[in-house]
């Protein structure tokens, strides 16, 4: 019998299980995007399983579309995937480097290419992040010097994959057109991953975390408060998932050190830590209720 590989000790001395731990810690609910990640830590510990025996094969295409309301984590997953990615010996810095349109598009003829290339240079070694990068490509502009970005991109994906992996991301339907107008994109992205808006009993999850992580928590006469509070400002407009949640807890803490300042007097452990309904209900989502 030849020579084997040990795949469970080859992840334990990757140590890619803690950043997925901390992945399932960062982000609440998400399964199928955390599923995802997972295999392609699979594949990678199994591509150095296969090198150890000279079994040849072209390096993956890494290259994603997160696509998603804000919010949703595109963010937090990109930041793990270029961590992950420098543990499994695919990135050499795995360092995130995130960016708009306006980072990269210059306002005048000859400024979009050095911006661009000063963009990709900081990125090399890890992950490139394009929020809202249907942004890039503007049709109704012929003058638009977007597309100089996206042809530079297009080139560095393709020659520099295996040493820079491009994550674009926005809503799905204004991603989809995008890829419809520039197919060389398509071609070069192999992972398209979903994230889902959150359900109201992740969102109140969500909240109790970021609570929790701040050092507070709800009154129990708060937690209905609270509930009510996510699902109407769910139907609102500018709704952005965990990032509104965060919104409502930052807001409820400032009435909760206002309302403690305004009644003075001494505090203790639990006036500091406790947020009642009245830090809830003076939010203008409660106008009218």
């Amino acid at each position: 019998m030849g020579e084997r590989v040990d795949l469970g000790r080859e992840r334990a001395a990757s140590r890619a299980d803690e950043v997925l731990d901390a992945l399932d810690t960062d982000l609440v609910g998400l399964t199928p995007v955390k599923t995802r990640i997972r295999e392609i830590a699979a594949l990678l510990l199994v591509e150095r399983a296969r090198a150890r025996f000279g079994i040849g094969s072209s390096r993956p295409n890494l290259h994603m579309c997160f696509t998603g309301a804000p919010g949703t984590g595109k963010t937090t997953v990109a930041l793990r995937l270029a961590e992950l990615l420098h543990r499994l010996g695919h990135l050499r810095r795995g360092h995130l480097v995130a960016v708009t349109r306006d980072d990269l598009v210059g306002q005048y003829v000859g400024h979009t290419a050095p911006k661009t290339k000063d963009v990709l240079k900081r990125a090399m070694g890890g992950v490139l992040f394009i929020d809202e990068a249907y942004y890039l490509y503007r049709a109704e502009n012929e003058r638009d010097y977007g597309q100089e970005a996206i042809e530079i991109l297009l080139q560095v994906m393709e020659s520099h994959r295996d040493d820079l992996v491009v994550v674009l991301a926005g809503y799905q339907e204004r991603m989809d057109a995008f890829f419809t107008s520039n197919p060389g994109m398509s071609s070069r992205v192999a992972h398209h991953i979903d994230f889902p808006d959150y359900t109201g009993g992740e969102l109140e999850a969500i909240g109790r975390l970021m609570l929790e992580n701040a050092g507070y928590r709800l009154a129990e006469e708060a937690v209905p408060v609270f509930r009510e509070y996510l699902d109407r400002r769910r139907e609102q407009p500018r709704f952005a998932n965990a990032r509104s949640v965060r919104n409502a807890i930052e807001r409820a803490r400032l009435r909760h050190a206002g309302r403690l300042m305004a009644d003075g007097g001494e505090v203790g452990p639990e006036e500091l830590t406790v947020l009642y309904p009245e830090d809830f209900l003076a939010s203008r989502v409660f106008s009218g209720r």
